[in-house]
């Protein structure tokens, strides 16, 4: 399966964030791609750096982009993953799943600290979807730092496990950058999973827009700091030796 991941630069005008989600899905079906992922918050912008907080969001506005994002994936037959702000009787931080002719499926961030849990009420679902015979779990930003939340994925044997991201400083620190990139290296070493993340640019990137392989391998990564489409093609494959062995002991410790 074609998959990519499109970096760029989020901020708190909707509309404005909507044309560049367009863009990008337009572009991707010309490359073939079949599920594009874009960043966290990506639709809304992230607070308190682009909006104030997640009560001022325009949620009839969301609504009417959601609607119109479902329409271009039925025309075009193309799914993608959307981070947006959205309120049902709370207002949670969501990864939405757009599938030609299907219904939306989603994901609530559940690792709420700071800034996240200001604003946000805590996700109940597990993040596991199913597209063309290939198994997905979703995770988002702040999850990374925690094991749990991929070893979960783990034990429902996702075959690539995707995270939407908003990290961004308004410095240039490289060493966050690298500290991210070691997490999601981490996370698909120890769960022998393709990992893939996606990542806001503006001011200056602190996580990666990257393809990282079953151990931890990187495969394809991103410049910081500019617009760009990461294509991957995925295909599953065998397990070597090193991976076969960590399975066989997270096995044996999940038992």
């Amino acid at each position: 399966m074609r998959i990519a991941a499109y970096q760029f630069a989020v901020s708190g005008n909707i509309s404005e964030n909507y044309k560049e989600i367009e863009k990008a899905i337009y572009i991707a079906k010309t490359e073939n791609v079949r599920l594009l992922i874009f960043p966290e918050c990506s639709l809304t912008g992230y607070p308190p750096r682009n909006i104030s907080n997640a009560s001022c969001v325009d949620f009839n506005l969301v609504q009417i982009m959601c609607d119109k994002l479902q329409s271009i994936a039925n025309k075009n037959d193309i799914s993608f993953i959307i981070g947006t702000i959205f309120k049902e009787k709370e207002i949670y931080n969501r990864a939405m799943l757009f599938q030609p002719n299907s219904q939306i499926e989603f994901y609530d961030k559940r690792a709420l600290w700071g800034w996240d849990k200001d604003n946000f009420t805590k996700g109940s679902n597990n993040g596991i979807f199913e597209m063309e015979g290939i198994k997905f779990g979703i995770r988002i930003c702040f999850e990374i730092r925690f094991p749990e939340f991929f070893r979960e994925l783990y034990k429902r044997n996702t075959d690539i496990n995707l995270v939407l991201f908003y990290d961004v400083a308004d410095i240039d620190d490289n060493e966050r950058y690298n500290m991210i990139k070691g997490h999601l290296q981490t996370r698909a070493v120890e769960n022998v999973t393709t990992t893939i993340s996606v990542n806001a640019i503006s001011p200056f990137q602190t996580a990666p827009t990257m393809v990282l392989g079953k151990s931890g391998q990187c495969i394809k990564e991103c410049v910081r700091n500019k617009p760009e489409l990461l294509i991957y093609d995925f295909e599953k494959t065998e397990n070597d030796f090193g991976e076969n062995g960590r399975i066989s002991i997270s096995d044996m410790l999940i038992e």
